[in-house]
């Protein structure tokens, strides 16, 4: 481990009221590229004990172009599980889609670019936590990694590559493992066809909607290049009996990348208390039809970045 940093690159420190209870909000730098300065917000409870806590990263989502992640939209997310005693961290990363044209299946270098800066960034903010993680009272072998959208391909691919032994984690320590993932809408990219993992995923929550044409439900790819989505994600972790929880939302759109966060809180809970902490081997699939919920399909890569 290197030389603890905390101190020095605290920016600064406030009180926020959320749904009726104080959460302490801190921003930190966490490290500096392509002259960014890359910051993360950690939330916590005041009334939480000084002994180590699990840590939720979140990954904003915005296509690789925008969002941040600060966004109004996530507060309710990040205080629920603040309230519950985690550290709730959430991180910038770079944005390799912004001014950049639709990705398709025959020009795939700016969304390779952009899944790898953030994956990058994603591994610079772990590195920042666990060096950290004494001063932060974070327990170092419970980091979840989550993330809406883009910042759910960014999720998956980071533990994909991470348990597939590629360069790109060598910045990762040895002995490093995130505990579990969170994906509201996302993907894999692989040059290799359906991914494989050298080593087992974490336990890992999809949620996706069945009508998504942004990040694809099922997989687009030329050949063994592509794009593969929840559905044949979780047809990889079933066949090799790696630990899942799949919500597939039938016949909704991209809408899935946000409103889980509101309405599936205890959900998502119970996911990390039983198959993260407890370490429950279930391999479970929802199929979930809301009859009153009205979906926009229409977004899809042309109309979004065009």
């Amino acid at each position: 481990m290197t030389k603890k940093i905390l101190i020095p690159i605290t920016l600064f420190f406030l009180s926020v009221t959320l749904f009726g209870q104080t959460v302490q909000k801190e921003t930190h730098l966490f490290v500096e590229k392509d002259e960014q300065e890359l910051k993360l917000d950690i939330y916590k409870s005041d009334s939480v004990s000084l002994q180590p806590q699990p840590c939720l990263v979140f990954v904003f989502g915005g296509g690789f172009k925008n969002g941040t992640r600060d966004a109004e939209l996530y507060h309710r997310f990040f205080s629920y599980f603040a309230e519950r005693g985690f550290t709730v961290v959430s991180i910038d990363y770079r944005l390799g889609m912004k001014d950049q044209k639709a990705p398709g299946i025959l020009n795939t270098k700016p969304i390779r670019n952009a899944i790898s800066l953030a994956v990058e960034d994603l591994y610079s903010a772990t590195n920042w936590l666990l060096q950290n993680a004494e001063e932060l009272h974070i327990d170092p072998t419970k980091i979840i990694i989550s993330g809406s959208s883009a910042g759910a391909i960014t999720v998956l691919q980071a533990d994909y590559e991470s348990r597939d032994n590629r360069p790109s984690a060598d910045v990762l320590p040895r002995d490093f493992r995130y505990a579990g993932v969170i994906s509201f809408a996302g993907a894999i990219f692989s040059t290799e066809g359906l991914p494989s993992y050298d080593q087992p995923p974490a336990p890992t929550l999809f949620f996706h909607g069945s009508a998504d044409k942004l990040v694809p439900y099922n997989k687009t790819r030329f050949f063994k290049l592509g794009m593969f989505g929840s559905k044949p994600l979780v047809k990889r972790f079933r066949e090799n009996q790696y630990p899942y929880l799949f919500y597939s939302m039938e016949d909704i759109g991209h809408d899935v990348s946000e409103y889980p966060m509101q309405e599936f809180l205890p959900e998502i809970e119970r996911f990390i208390s039983d198959w993260v902490f407890n370490g429950k081997q279930w391999m479970t699939d929802i199929y979930f039809k809301d009859m009153l919920r009205k979906s926009d399909t229409s977004t899809n890569p042309g109309n979004y970045y065009n």
